[in-house]
């Protein structure tokens, strides 16, 4: 979160507002990790969601409570047997498990009944339901084990799920299952995220848990994954047996099956939750078939973002002044990478076929975005363009940015290099520098 100086206060609050509209409404499955609920960011945590509540979010709440059960078994002296990373669950083993998952239900149902003045949830009035909501089937004999009281998710109420969130509630999903013969099953939490997700046509499925972190070979945090990604990452074996394949797998299961985004929070990091919903870049990494950053011709509807995105530049001298007529008139020229709704670069291309060139003009990059190779996305695109409009060079003018435009190939030339056209209008006093980039039609 952003410093809590009033201004940056503001700041902050003003930026999130597209993300409060596009988010109202929508229907998002949180699961937390049991390690979560024993953890000291838990009562932070449940204010979040509460807030989310209140700004129209439907929440279908998920919880872990691998942790809780081991813990209760070894008290009871009973040792904890997996395969396959699944517990085997006998009859002993089950009592534990609905031991451990009722304290936890509880749990949770206290602390979402906070309302002490002076406190986040004061007058928040929320109600945490739960139910069996989860219909299970036992796993059954693999290779030899049988899992007896554990189980796999065989659908979920969908129905009943949604009343209670038309009625404003939050709804509560346990790893527990029940059959249809009035069995209990111990079922994976991370497979009923995922599951009740893909049923309710969830918009998000957020999974947060402890250290709950993608990295990359340097470290840097992994953004944004497809699900073929995340599939040929959970191939290896960098995440075995420690807790982030339950989750990525989790992630990647829906995505693949109709959940627009999957998040993978850290929780460790206090906001996160708050920060990857209501920041452009967020904290965690995002699993989704969609591409989070579009590259594509610009639309009238675009003029304003390009405005807020040049007008820096024109001010500094950078790029030669447009008002918004000038852009609307000529925004079939432009392209532009869009990010989550905001334009974060652009550049355009006027074509002059007579003399088989164009111009590449008004190049532009958000501040914030300068190291992701967005400049030479776009100037390959518009290369395209101008190789299929039979155009076999491109022209740029310019006064502070040459060495970039030597980086992309282009060469240094003279005003006289211009079309005719184009050379008429050259201003003298501005003085830019001519370079010429030259390529052939395939």
């Amino acid at each position: 979160m952003p410093s809590t100086t009033p201004d940056n206060q503001v700041h902050w609050f003003r930026n999130s507002s597209p993300y409060i509209n596009a988010h109202r409404g929508r229907t998002f499955v949180v699961m937390l990790s049991g390690e979560l609920l024993d953890g000291p960011r838990l009562p932070t945590l449940i204010h979040d969601l509460a807030l989310l509540n209140s700004l129209g979010i439907k929440l279908v709440l998920v919880h872990g409570a691998r942790p809780q059960i081991s813990a209760r078994l070894a008290e009871s002296g009973i040792e904890s047997t997996f395969e396959q990373h699944m517990r085997i669950t006998d009859s002993a083993a089950l009592n534990g498990v609905m031991a451990a998952v009722g304290a936890l239900r509880l749990k949770l149902e206290g602390l979402f009944s906070m309302g002490l003045a002076n406190s986040p949830m004061y007058n928040a009035g929320i109600r945490l339901i739960s139910g069996n909501f989860v219909v299970a089937k036992p796993v059954g004999v693999r290779n030899g084990f049988d899992y007896q009281h554990t189980g796999e998710v065989r659908r979920i109420e969908v129905d009943a799920i949604r009343q209670q969130l038309s009625n404003g509630n939050v709804v509560l999903l346990s790893p527990l299952g029940c059959s249809p013969t009035g069995e209990l099953f111990n079922v994976n939490a991370e497979e009923v995220a995922s599951t009740a997700a893909i049923a309710l046509g969830a918009d998000k499925l957020i999974l947060m848990g402890d250290d709950l972190r993608l990295a990359d070979p340097e470290g840097n945090l992994v953004r944004e994954l497809s699900p073929q990604q995340a599939g040929k990452l959970l191939a290896g074996d960098q995440y075995q047996d420690n807790g982030v394949d339950r989750q990525l797998t989790a992630a990647c299961h829906a995505a693949s099956n109709g959940v627009g985004r999957a998040h993978l929070i850290d929780a460790n990091d206090d906001g996160a939750l708050l920060k990857e919903l209501f920041t452009r870049d967020g904290c965690g990494t995002l699993v989704t078939r969609e591409t989070y950053e579009t590259l594509r011709g610009a639309r009238i509807d675009d003029v304003g973002g390009i405005l807020e995105l040049i007008e820096p530049l024109e001010a500094d001298g950078t790029l030669v002044r447009r008002s918004r007529e000038l852009l609307e008139n000529e925004i079939q020229r432009f392209a532009i990478i869009e990010r989550d709704g905001m334009v974060v670069a652009c550049a355009a291309l006027y074509p002059f076929p007579d003399d088989k060139t164009g111009e590449l003009a008004c190049v532009a990059v958000h501040p914030g975005y300068r190291k992701g190779e967005r400049g030479a996305q776009l100037l390959g695109y518009l290369e395209r363009r101008a190789k299929e409009q039979g155009l076999t060079s491109l022209f740029v003018l310019t006064t502070l940015t040459a060495h970039w435009f030597q980086q992309q190939g282009f060469e240094l030339a003279g005003v006289e290099a211009l079309p005719g056209a184009r050379k008429s209008l050259y201003n003298w006093q501005r003085n830019s520098k001519v370079f010429v980039k030259s390529f052939t039609e395939s």
